[in-house]
């Protein structure tokens, strides 16, 4: 710990001196507040890091083995996602953001291992990859409200942005469950999908992409709609089958919905789909294990974080071709903007930090210490009144 400090320190000073300090930086207003929240897996604890001042804040105490996180898109609250141990119930720890102290606690059922809000912020849904199921928990009344049985150890649940679908990759079972959210049940199963991993679906809800990470396909799902006056009703339909690399572990979406950036472990490999054609573009050799990717707020650079390596790789996605890569700590594994998208955040598994890239250089900024075995980030921004 002492030593990362350390080493923080003397980046910061040498940028400063170099021109490139925290005047170049975004000037926020006296209340403005952002932070950035790591889960420790192996700590049991959330590293809180101030984005303003770039500091580490504080560690706060959750549950054991903290797996996931979301930040609320409308209060001042995070939601961690405690896995427990092996066999054992987790829970869901809440975060208030303005204080950084937990300030409730909700049992889930055993090994739930991802979450994901809907457009409101007031209901969560946890994958239970322990007991096949999803939990859907008011985050207002902060209490589980439906337990909804799906296949295998899910180990991804997704709602759509209209709401109306949920799609769960089923990592042991193979498949991929729809759920209907009105209903709470499942109301579509496609087999085909081994080791389904990981779920986007399209900003206008027509379309969900499942990672097969067993195998080298990506599942393209075509989701219901209701009829209107073009067109009859559609059912929940498979669309096909995409051909990627090996092992496609994580798919990256871009904002504007156009593309989903697959990341193949084992092929060490990107694999570019084009959203509206179901056709894959090119492949393009990335880094070792590539386990997370984000895109800029303007589609045009693809960050993506090589788990076995101590690098970051840019890929330009206007210009179809890798454009660098930056040295970071060892085993990057989760990637997180900052909210004006001026620092990417990197969290690196093995050496127990956080790699904080200035993307306006695409160069590291600073390093920050987190706990031990960090896994994932999200960051809150908001006001103090």
């Amino acid at each position: 710990m002492r030593n990362v400090l350390r080493t923080s320190l003397c980046l910061l000073a040498a940028l400063v001196l170099s021109g490139c300090g925290l005047h170049d930086f975004p000037q926020f207003p006296a209340n403005y507040r952002e932070f950035a929240y790591v889960t420790n897996g192996a700590s049991g604890t959330v590293s809180v890091l101030d984005v303003v001042n770039l500091r580490l804040d504080r560690e706060i105490a959750v549950g054991q083995n903290p797996v996931a996180v979301a930040a609320s898109p409308v209060r001042n609250e995070v939601y961690v996602v405690n896995s427990g141990a092996e066999g054992a119930q987790g829970s869901l720890s809440v975060i208030n953001a303005a204080r950084n102290a937990v300030v409730a606690t909700i049992p889930l059922h055993r090994q739930p291992v991802s979450i994901d809000l809907d457009r409101d912020g007031n209901l969560a849904y946890v994958a239970n990859e322990g007991s096949n199921t999803i939990s859907v928990v008011n985050l207002r009344t902060r209490r589980e409200v439906a337990v909804i049985g799906v296949g295998e150890k899910p180990s991804d649940a997704r709602i759509a942005p209209d709401g109306k679908a949920i799609v769960v990759a089923n990592n042991g079972g193979n498949s991929v469950s729809i759920v209907d959210p009105a209903a709470q049940r499942v109301r579509a199963i496609f087999e085909g999908c081994p080791g389904a991993n990981d779920a986007v679906i399209l900003p206008d809800s027509s379309k969900a992409f499942v990672s097969c990470s067993t195998g080298h396909q990506v599942m393209v799902i075509a989701l219901a709609r209701a009829a209107d006056r073009d067109s009859a009703a559609q059912p929940d339909r498979l669309e096909t089958l995409l051909d990627v690399g090996r092992a496609p572990s994580h798919l990256t979406l871009k904002p504007d919905g156009g593309e989903t950036f697959v990341l193949n472990a084992e092929s060490n490999s990107v694999s570019e789909v084009y959203n509206s054609t179901d056709e894959v573009g090119s492949t393009y050799l990335i880094g070792a294990d590539p386990a997370d990717g984000a895109v800029t707020s303007d589609n045009s650079m693809l960050y993506v974080a090589n788990a076995q390596s101590q690098y970051v790789t840019l890929y330009s996605i206007d210009d179809g071709r890798r454009a660098g890569s930056v040295h970071v700590g060892d085993g990057p594994s989760a990637l997180a903007f900052s909210k004006e998208g001026h620092l990417l955040f990197v969290v690196d598994a093995n050496s127990g930090d956080v790699a904080a890239i200035r993307t306006a250089t695409q160069s590291l900024f600073t390093m920050l210490p987190a706990g031990r075995g960090p896994n994932a980030i999200a960051v809150k921004a908001f006001r103090v009144r």
